[in-house]
């Protein structure tokens, strides 16, 4: 049942106003788009960090002879950049654009709980901090992978130890988040706004949050056992003193794989977002592709133990998982078959954004493929702990996750900052991003086929051509980041006025100004209509959000 009201009221101390100043972003604040805005900075910060340790890695990797770094700190170097990826990246970015939008997408004033909002974003920090600054240590930072398998993440125990309290922090600030988001969206959403009218990004939000709630304990909870094994001397993982570290795969996986979708989903709304704008098509097949979004994170949970094929599992275990693993191809492939036939015949606007998101779901597709590939037992154990592995999960992680935040940062720029960016300076970011992704993570396909391992600082001089290949991509990725960078700041200091719906896109954020005042909209929306109703002059554009009529063929 829709709630009318929209949010408890703003804090009075705070200006009613949009912000005015870069000040503005670097203080305690309860308005839920200065809160986007602090993640979204502070998570670009460590992909910096975290791609110049894939730097590291790669630059390494040009040769077979080890001659860069030695081997302790090439394993710090790869436990800590997927890590710096995967939970102070990806996920948090994800929470700070689904912060700013998910409000305005549904018509509410708030968040539903403005400040446990603030608090999930300042865990982040100190977190991130206490993580890079554990390189500092004498015995340098975890070494044991972002996965941190016991009992070699027990060699390692002052490193290891800050890694768990960091992502102990993480998992807090996300648990709240997530109670935050799903109590915002079933309850504060605007007169009007049924579930089947709320765009599809609400929907991945949603579905990916419902999943932090009963997924992230586990892994919360075994990070607390890794802590107490750590550092009190119990053996609940080490084997040595009769521990099971099969157990930690278990909790650890049955949050981990699932937290794929809860990275995958908010990119999988972001498309849905995009294409319709810039084909002026409605989105094909709306309500298949909403519940989709369900259906993914449902199926998500019962596959962890595809990572565990190798792990002296059981094979009625392997044919099982192997048997769920394969299901999640049909809620995902209604997601591409509707990104799809949305393009068809569409009058393609290929700016930036556009280009992001098709690449990416382009991309998605073939990683998807692969997947479903390492899905099947015997594949699996003949692959395993090779680089095909690592090259689907980066076309997944990279290919089609941060593709999807580019096509989200560059689509939603003007209604955040007021101002528009230089498309020639964002279709070159493209150009070089597009390239440099595939140069790198392609190779790795091949050389995980023919045998090469993953996590080895040296190899086998038959596998270097594909590595320079490789490592020239990962290069060319980092030089990728300069012409964003120098785009979004000049653009944001001096760039040109943003009218308040600069792509003709019909969701409710693109009906307030650019950037929106602190309470969003002048009056609460009254939603007669259903989204990506494209085509329809009334929906969001030329009549009132109130007036009364009938909606699109969509409506209900």
């Amino acid at each position: 049942m829709t709630n009318p009201a929209i949010a408890s009221d703003p804090d009075p101390t705070e200006s009613t106003q949009s912000p005015r100043s870069w000040r503005d972003y670097f203080r305690f604040s309860t308005d839920h788009k200065i809160i986007g805005v602090q993640y979204i900075l502070t998570t670009f910060i460590f992909f910096l960090i975290g791609g110049l340790m894939a730097m590291l890695i790669r630059a390494e990797l040009v040769t077979p002879e080890l001659n860069l770094v030695d081997r302790p700190f090439y394993n710090a170097l790869f436990t800590l950049h997927g890590t710096v990826m995967i939970f102070l990246w990806i996920i948090p970015f994800n929470a700070g654009l689904s912060n700013y939008l998910v409000p305005l997408m549904i018509g509410a004033r708030e968040m539903a709980f403005p400040l446990l909002n603030a608090i999930s974003f300042w865990l982040i920090p100190p977190a991130g901090v206490l993580l890079i600054a554990s390189f500092l240590l004498p015995n340098g930072p975890a070494q044991a992978g972002w996965w941190s398998y016991p009992p070699v993440s027990l060699q390692n125990p002052s490193g290891q130890l800050v890694w768990v309290i960091s992502l102990i922090l993480l998992g807090i600030s996300s648990i709240m988040g997530a109670v935050n988001f799903v109590t915002t969206i079933v309850w504060l959403r605007a007169p009007g706004m049924t579930f089947f009218r709320m765009p599809v990004l609400v929907w991945s939000v949603l579905s990916a949050q419902l999943l932090q709630l009963v997924n992230l304990p586990s892994l919360t909870g075994a990070l607390i056992l890794l802590m107490f094994d750590l550092a009190f001397g119990t053996s609940i993982f080490d084997p040595a003193g009769k521990g099971d570290p099969i157990l930690y795969q278990h909790l650890f996986w049955f949050y981990s794989h699932p937290a794929v979708y809860i990275m995958a989903l908010p990119a999988f709304g972001i498309f849905a977002e995009v294409l319709p704008a810039f084909t002026r098509n409605p989105l094909f097949g709306y309500r298949s592709l909403a519940i989709a979004s369900l259906g993914i994170a449902l199926v998500s949970i019962f596959v962890w133990v595809h990572h565990m094929f190798a792990s002296a599992t059981p094979d009625w275990m392997r044919i099982t998982f192997a048997i769920t693993s394969m299901l999640v191809a049909v809620p995902t492939g209604v997601k591409a078959f509707g990104w799809t036939a949305t393009i068809w015949r569409g009058k393609l606007h290929l700016d930036t954004p556009m280009l992001f998101a098709m690449a990416g779901a382009a991309m998605f597709i073939f990683g998807g493929i692969t997947g479903v590939m390492l899905a099947s037992n015997s594949f699996d154990l003949h692959v395993n702990n090779t680089y095909f592995v690592v090259g689907h999960f980066h076309y997944i992680v990279f290919n089609t996750i941060t593709m999807a935040i580019f096509a989200a940062i560059y689509f939603w720029f003007p209604k955040i900052t007021g101002r528009m960016y230089a498309e020639g300076w964002g279709k070159l970011h493209f150009g070089l991003t597009f390239i440099g992704a595939n140069l790198t993570f392609f190779p790795m396909h091949p050389l995980g086929l023919q045998g090469m391992v993953r996590r080895v600082a040296s190899y086998a001089p038959e596998y270097q051509g594909w590595n320079v290949i490789a490592s020239l991509g990962a290069f060319l990725l980092g030089v990728s980041t300069l012409p964003f960078i120098a785009n979004m700041v000049a653009s944001f200091l001096a760039g040109r006025r943003a009218p308040d719906n600069p792509w003709e896109a019909t969701g409710l954020e693109w009906t307030t100004s650019s950037p929106p005042p602190r309470e969003n909209f002048p009056e609460i929306p009254q939603v007669i209509f259903p989204p990506y109703n494209y085509g329809n002059p009334r929906a969001y554009g030329e009549e009132p959000l109130t007036q009364s009529g009938e909606g699109g063929s969509n409506d209900e």
